[in-house]
């Protein structure tokens, strides 16, 4: 099952069960997705793409989030996050950062480049890089 097709089948399990809250939530997340088919003209969005939708909608949260502490802002959070692959921790992080560094890679676009890939903050990885680097 594509990533697609577990939010719309999500989405009617929260239209059914009448939870708003991911019914909203999950119907923002559907249009999104059919507005980029239609403007690229794709029929069916790779998972890629639609985790990249996600991730934006992450981010828009936890930016809603640090300006109030809304019960529904982390409740929708935490329905995308369910969504995502586990993001590498910062432990993860910089223990790649030092192998690269011990492997002479230390420009940060190439460093960057290796995580492009990666399920990670890039906040978390450029602020990484920095403390290895120096």
């Amino acid at each position: 099952m594509t990533l697609k097709e577990r939010i719309n089948a999500d989405y009617m399990t929260a239209f059914k069960a009448k939870d708003s809250v991911a019914k909203n939530l999950l119907s923002v997340i559907k249009g999104e997705i059919q507005t980029l088919e239609k403007n690229s003209g794709i029929a069916n969005m790779s998972d890629e793409d639609v985790t990249k939708i996600l991730n934006k909608t992450v981010k828009s949260l936890k930016e809603t989030l640090s300006a109030s502490e809304s019960v529904d802002t982390k409740l929708e959070l935490a329905i995308i996050e369910a969504y995502l692959p586990k993001q590498l921790s910062k432990d993860e992080i910089f223990t790649k950062v030092t192998d690269l560094k011990t492997a002479g890679i230390t420009n940060i676009g190439q460093i960057m480049k290796e995580f492009a890939t990666l399920p990670v903050d890039r906040k978390v990885v450029s602020e990484v890089i920095k403390e290895v680097i120096g």
